[in-house]
């Protein structure tokens, strides 16, 4: 039996090494990993509480709407609740949108170096990926709005960029919408949106009032901490959502991670805490790369894509055998930077004395 042709020769994406498979393979047991842009600090407390709640319901199949999310976060966005679309994670609203608007014969525009699921969902599809290399590494609005035909039917925009961590500023995306043909889709993938705290960051959101052709895609994953639970959400025009809803699995979002989402809404002091304890986590790291003169890329999120002047695999695995997992550039388009993700203080401080033993071995 053979898959579809467009299916053939996919990779398969490679989720980055796990605590337990690094402690068995190296016998190490104090082990950190800053591999996958997750939060050191866990999520809320209140997410625990919701969820006890729910011990009596694994049996019932969770509301499909999601309405008690969907009001909490009509409220918490201040935007109609009939522009809310949820997904199993901002993975599965990527996915919706491809066999929304893609088929054979279609194109789609995305940056050269960029989340990976972009590229496979168009082919999955078996509409052709049109990439665009970046400059310096953010998106180049410019080359991207030339790249759009009478094919283009999907344009991808991570902002910020993963794996490079920069931005595409209000004035940027401003000038790039106002260009782009009616026929065009612009996605704005915002899953480290809580974390930037640069005043030219753009508020997507407000170009829904007169601009239909975006979809904002969020996710609990990254600043609330809900990476386990799988939920993301798209914020578009309603007939964006309703189109998108004719593809939608029935029961997506489920029950658990409905009620840990609602709960994790509800404690902004948690995500002020984590979005301050950040911004001091990248200074506290980009001040000993400035030191040791290796160069990083802006970041807008909570990771820092840096050169180690070196092999990246070489760096990963040097990372790895003193119990620290990163994110080996290679694969990423980067074959001599390392992502990392910002960790808490004692993270940091172990990632760093481990890059800077690794950097004496080398020089």
């Amino acid at each position: 039996m053979k898959p579809k042709a467009t299916v053939q020769g996919l990779p398969v994406y490679q989720p980055g090494k796990t605590l337990a498979e690094v402690k068995e393979e190296y016998g190490i047991h104090d082990v950190i990993k800053l591999a996958s842009n997750e939060n050191p600090f866990g999520c809320s407390p209140k997410v625990w509480e919701a969820l006890g709640e729910m011990k009596g319901e694994f049996h019932l199949y969770p509301e499909g709407n999601a309405p008690k999310l969907r009001e909490k976060l009509e409220e918490y966005l201040e935007t109609d609740p009939r522009r809310i679309i949820f997904g199993n994670g901002s993975d599965e609203l990527i996915q919706m949108i491809g066999r929304t608007y893609l088929e054979p014969g279609t194109e789609s525009v995305m940056a050269d170096l960029t989340f990976p699921r972009y590229e496979t969902a168009v082919r999955i599809e078996g509409a052709r990926p049109v990439k665009v290399p970046l400059k310096d590494g953010v998106h180049d609005l410019e080359a991207m709005l030339e790249a759009v035909t009478d094919r283009t039917r999907v344009i991808w925009i991570c902002n910020p960029n993963n794996p490079t961590g920069t931005i595409v500023t209000r004035q940027e995306l401003t000038w790039f919408l106002d260009q782009l043909p009616d026929h065009v889709l612009v996605v704005l993938d915002e899953a480290y949106y809580e974390y930037v705290t640069d005043p030219d960051y753009p508020d997507s959101l407000s170009f829904l009032d007169y601009n239909p052709q975006i979809i904002v895609l969020r996710t609990f994953s990254k600043i609330f901490g809900l990476a386990a639970f799988r939920a993301g959400y798209g914020v578009a025009h309603p007939d964006v959502v309703r189109e998108l809803n004719r593809v939608r699995e029935p029961f997506n979002l489920n029950r658990l991670a409905q009620a840990a989402a609602l709960a994790a809404l509800e404690d902004e002091a948690f995500i002020f805490y984590c979005r301050n304890q950040n911004r001091l986590g990248i200074k506290q790291i980009t001040e000993k790369l400035d030191e040791w003169n290796l160069h990083y890329y802006p970041a807008h999120g909570n990771f820092i894509l840096m050169d180690t002047t070196m092999p990246a695999d070489e760096a990963f695995q040097g990372l790895l055998r003193q119990g620290v997992i990163v994110r080996s550039g290679e694969a990423l388009g980067f074959p001599t930077y390392i992502r990392v993700t910002v960790g808490n203080k004692e993270q940091n401080d172990r990632f760093l004395k481990a890059l800077e033993q690794l950097l004496e071995m080398k020089g």
